[in-house]
């Protein structure tokens, strides 16, 4: 069985973090080690929340507490997202060493959570330099949205062209693999927004309707990297396989968004869309860009 440590943040209630990532990743049959690093009562996104942030410690020690237990080399992949400050991030790439150390074959994939277009950075001063500089260049995956991308590659993104320049610039630091989410360039169609892969096998993308939500949720992006490093340890990081794992994830995206619309939630439909999740009723085809 696929086994992956997912260290990220946690909530009690609503679908951000470990809690948007853990429950579909075993859907899909993954078995997944969660190390939390923080645990909240909600997101911040509702201006009031609960509860308290883990030290770099207190990581670490519950990482020796897997290790010890039942060992490393059986891990196949780490996931990482939001990371409070660079203490956490240490911690977290002191894992991803851990893991390959115990199985050179484990892949890591980074989701840099760090802004956003229209919002702009969120996160602490000196967490976007400490991530371009460390933790993208030791992933195998980093899945950025396209204010990420930009600011990670140190280009304006406008165009197709700007995003693929970009990517190339990415995977230059390390990364075999660049998922691009939120995606919207110049001459696309102004209702729709695009996910784009490269690698070096080639690059794809899909557009798909925009969906007009009454409160955009969060932990959108958590999902999404989650989807992609599953679909990811199916097909392969060569040849077609990342233009499958696009396509897999976009369709459990649209699914789980649709769901969330009809709910009326500010939290993703995570329990009502989890067998469209598993088995999507649409099927997407990712558009070969070179």
């Amino acid at each position: 069985m696929t086994h992956v440590i997912s260290i990220q943040s946690h909530v009690a209630y609503g679908y951000v973090g470990n809690r948007a990532a853990v429950f579909p990743l075993q859907r899909l049959g993954l078995e997944v080690t969660a190390i939390n690093t923080v645990q909240f009562s909600n997101h911040t996104g509702y201006g009031a929340f609960t509860g308290e942030v883990f030290s770099p410690a207190h990581l670490r020690n519950v990482l020796d507490g897997v290790e010890s237990l039942v060992g490393l080399g059986g891990v196949d992949a780490v996931l990482s997202g939001y990371m409070g400050d660079e203490g956490i991030g240490r911690a977290v790439l002191d894992s991803v060493d851990r893991v390959k150390q115990a199985n050179p074959e484990a892949l890591y994939c980074c989701d840099p959570v760090m802004g956003d277009v229209g919002r702009g950075f969120f996160v602490r001063e000196g967490i976007p330099e400490w991530m371009r500089d460390h933790a993208i260049r030791r992933a195998d995956i980093v899945t950025p949205n396209q204010f990420e991308l930009g600011f990670l590659a140190g280009r304006e993104i406008h165009t197709l062209e700007d995003a693929l320049a970009a990517t190339a610039a990415l995977r230059a630091q390390g990364p075999r693999v660049v998922l691009v989410t939120s995606l919207e360039v110049a001459d696309d169609d102004a209702g729709h927004i695009g996910m784009l892969v490269d690698a070096a096998s080639g690059s794809w993308r899909i557009t798909t309707p925009k969906v007009d939500f009454a409160i955009p949720p969060n932990g959108a992006g958590d999902f999404t990297a989650a989807m992609f490093l599953a679909q990811s340890l199916r097909a392969g990081l060569g040849d077609e396989g990342p233009a499958r794992a696009l396509e897999q994830t976009a369709a459990a995206v649209q699914m789980l968004f649709e769901h969330t619309r009809r709910a009326g939630t500010r939290e993703l439909a995570m329990i009502s869309a989890q067998h469209d999740i598993v088995s999507p009723t649409v099927t997407l085809h990712a558009e070969r860009l070179r």
